[in-house]
Parts: C-alpha cells; sequence; structure tokens
C-alpha cells in the first residue's frame, strides 16, 4: 500500500499527508482529517498479536498509515519509549472485562494517545527545526496528558483551556503545575465554549502567523495511537481470530469511540459498539430518531469528561456512513442510519446509576472504578450482549476521591504519579468566554 492520504470530513479541503494533517488538526474547511483509505491489516498480523508487546502492536498500527513517511524502526523506538506502563484487565465474569487504561504517568486513557502523538511531532519538528503553538480544550483529563506529554519538548508551546467549575482539583493540578512551556487557561464556561474558542483561533487567518496545532481529538494524530488499545483487548481476551468482540465505550467527544472504530476498519472483528453516554443524551437520542439536536449549554454530569453537549468527532461518524455534518452539528447530508444501527448500540446514564454502578462494582467484584467506567459498565450491564464483552475504564479512581469515597467508605489509593502533584504551586489565568480576549492573549504571547 502506499502512502495514506487524508481528506477532510466536508471535502473542501485538498488531500494531505498524514505530516500535514498532525500538524494542522483541523482542515482549512473546517472539517476533520480522515483517510482516503484506512489500511487493512491481514488476519496473520492480527493473529500475531496474542504473543506480542503493547508497542510491538502499536507499532504495526502507526506504520500502517505513515508508511512512505516515517521508517518502521523509528516508530517502533517512538512506541517503546510512550508505551512503558501495563495495560491490565479486571474480570467481572468469564467473558466480560474491565480494560484498565488508567495506568500511564498521568493516570488516564488520554496517555495512550497524547504520548504518541508527542513523539510523532517532535520527530517531525527537530528534522524541519520548526516551532510550534498547540492549543488545546480540555473537559478533564485530555489536558494533563498533553502537558505532560509535551512537557519541556523544545520548539514546542502549549495553551490549555478548561471549563473553570467542571474539572475536579486533582484533573486541574495535572495541568497548572508544570509551567514552563504549558500554559493552562480556566474559562468561564462549559467544555463546548473551550473547544469553540479554539477551533475558532484555527480559522482565523489573522493567527495563520502561529503555527496553531491541535491535541484534540479533532486531530487525527490523537485517533490512530487510539485505535491500538482495541487490538491489544482482542489479542489477550479471545481465544482466536474470527471470534467477535464487544466494546462498551464512555464517551464525550467521541474520540476514543472512533478510535475502535478505525480498528474495526483496519480488519479487528468487532460485534458492536455500546456508545455510553451520560446525561448529554444527544447521539443515544440520535441514533434512535435520525434527528440530531446538539445540547446547549451541555449538561453538568459526575463524569465531567464526558459533559460534551456537541462531540466533535460525530462529524467522523457521520462520513464514515456516508453523511456530512458541519462543525454546529447540522446534518447536511443524512448517513446511512439502518447500518449505524447494526453496528452500535447507545445508552444514556444518569448520575443515579453510575454512583449506584461504582457502589456495585466494589461490593460484588471488589473492584474500584471511577464515574466514567461506570457509565461504561452500566450501559454494557443493560445491554448484556453476548461473547468476549470489554468496559473501557479510563481514568483513576483517585481523580475522583469525593465521589468514589461516598460511595464505597474509603478513598482510593493515591499512584505515585499524581503524589507529585499534591503539593505543588499552582500557576493558570483565568479568562471570560470571549473569543477576541483570547486572541488577544494568543497575539500578545
Amino acid at each position: 500500500m502506499g502512502r495514506v492520504q487524508f481528506i477532510s470530513t466536508n471535502g473542501k479541503s485538498p488531500p494531505v499527508t498524514f505530516k500535514d494533517a498532525l500538524f494542522k488538526g483541523q482542515a482549512p474547511d473546517k472539517g476533520l482529517y480522515m483517510p482516503v483509505q484506512i489500511p487493512k491489516l491481514p488476519p496473520e498480523t492480527i493473529i500475531s498479536m496474542k504473543s506480542r508487546s503493547y508497542s510491538s502492536i502499536a507499532t504495526d498500527i502507526c506504520y500502517s498509515f505513515l508508511q512512505g513517511e516515517i521508517t518502521r524502526e523509528d516508530i517502533s523506538m517512538m512506541a517503546s519509549d510512550a508505551y512503558n506502563f501495563p495495560v491490565p484487565f479486571d474480570n467481572i465474569t468469564y467473558l466480560k472485562h474491565i480494560m484498565r487504561l488508567d495506568q500511564g504517568p498521568t493516570a488516564s486513557f488520554k496517555d495512550f494517545a497524547a504520548r504518541m502523538m508527542a513523539r510523532l511531532m517532535r520527530y517531525y519538528l527537530e528534522n524541519e527545526g520548526k516551532e510550534l503553538l498547540i492549543l488545546t480544550a480540555t473537559s478533564g483529563d485530555t489536558g494533563g496528558a498533553v502537558a505532560d506529554a509535551f512537557h519541556n519538548i523544545k520548539n514546542v508551546r502549549v495553551v490549555i483551556l478548561f471549563p473553570k467549575k467542571e474539572v475536579s482539583a486533582r484533573q486541574r493540578k495535572q495541568m497548572t503545575t508544570l509551567g514552563d512551556n504549558i500554559t493552562a487557561i480556566a474559562v468561564s464556561g462549559k467544555f463546548d465554549d473551550c473547544q469553540a474558542l479554539v477551533k475558532q483561533a484555527f480559522a482565523d487567518p489573522e493567527l495563520q502567523h502561529l503555527s496553531l496545532s491541535s491535541a484534540n481529538s479533532i486531530n487525527f494524530g490523537r485517533l490512530m495511537p487510539q485505535a491500538v488499545y482495541y487490538f491489544y483487548a482482542y489479542s489477550r481476551l479471545t481465544s482466536g481470530f474470527g471470534e467477535k468482540i464487544t466494546f462498551s465505550v464512555p464517551s464525550g467527544n467521541f474520540g476514543d469511540l472512533i478510535g475502535g472504530v478505525i480498528a474495526r476498519e483496519m480488519g479487528l472483528p468487532v460485534s458492536k459498539f455500546i456508545v455510553a453516554t451520560n446525561e448529554n443524551d444527544e447521539f443515544p437520542k440520535f441514533l434512535e430518531t435520525g434527528q440530531y439536536s446538539p445540547i446547549l449549554p451541555s449538561r453538568n454530569c459526575l463524569s465531567n469528561a464526558m459533559n460534551v453537549g456537541h462531540p466533535s468527532n460525530l462529524a467522523r461518524l457521520v462520513w464514515l456512513y456516508g453523511g456530512n455534518m458541519d462543525a454546529s452539528g447540522n446534518l447536511l447530508k443524512q448517513p446511512d442510519m439502518d447500518k449505524m444501527r447494526e453496528d452500535f448500540l447507545a445508552a444514556s446514564i444518569d448520575d443515579k446509576l453510575t454512583k449506584n454502578t461504582i457502589l456495585m462494582t466494589y461490593d460484588w467484584h471488589n473492584l474500584i472504578i471511577e464515574p466514567h467506567g461506570a457509565v461504561a459498565l452500566a450501559a454494557l450491564e443493560k445491554f448484556n450482549p453476548d461473547g468476549v464483552c470489554v468496559s473501557l475504564e479510563t481514568a483513576h479512581p483517585a481523580k475522583f476521591p469525593e465521589i468514589v469515597a461516598e460511595m464505597i467508605g474509603r478513598d482510593p489509593e493515591l499512584p505515585d504519579c499524581m503524589k507529585k502533584n499534591e503539593g505543588k504551586e499552582e500557576k493558570y489565568l483565568e479568562m471570560e468566554n470571549n473569543y477576541e480576549e483570547f486572541k488577544e492573549f494568543l497575539k500578545k504571547t
């Protein structure tokens, strides 16, 4: 297969290379980049993953998209450096499992994407001597993961916007205690407001001289590494190639889900994806009715990283099913809803059931989970599909000590990677939800 080309979901921008998609983040026509053709992995490669390490599997996935741009050897070195932490599984039953994506350096599944993305950007920047300003909006864990992954990387500055009242203290400290090339800004608004500010900056011709890029999941460089853990789960939990697997994915901005869909398109035998949302239920309603209405402002729930009223990556899902959705959520062309209903189940889980799932998982299985993982597990229990099932636990319970302690009667143990932030001084800016103010800050900085 030749070099993979990327096109915009809006179809009005010319094809680009992976490197261009990585650094542009968002296409000039405000669409999101997707491969013209998603590369397929041969069955024998997927079978071979049973006996191989996580970083080795990541090398296969990434090289499929990057051949012709980066050598396999260089990708292998990046993957080995990025993935130096475990990816354990907890068994609920013989066929139901929790995949714990909370063992990385910021105790979040965002580490899987941010660490590989940072190494890819550093590779290109070092070879070309360029500078970059990364803008990122976060609803919880993205900010900490991006800050850690890009901290003190030469020629890169990072500005992170987060909703002032909707991240936990421990999530905030992962963004605000690093300093150096990392700037955190608390915005008086919702995550969707932060995301809108970032998108507007990318589309502003007066800021083009700043070499802007994104580390949000609007950037395909974030999604590609997230396909890897779906293959890893399959390699560890199924008996052999051909057996199908179901994933329950806690879904906010839908980057995690699209990573899984990419894995399926690459050849992973997936039975269903369960799209688990909190009370921001715009997607379950869309799947049911075919009518899409963003929730603005988004509803504030315990699973704060999923407080997203209009998921950016839904445009990618709609595109994959033959439709077209613009950046505001307007359906310009309806996707194949019948096919989507074959491939996806969707459930909205309220805070009461989220709490109850944390309690029941501890009482019945002696396992501690946090609100996002609880949303996924509750949705899995609701549908109770046949075959091997995996529920994604996307953050460490210690990030939500008040909620977890309320339900199980004790604080979750704080991992070493979070202990280091506890006594550090926080430094961050505060800003109104005002684009002109944000724009002036960027121009002056």
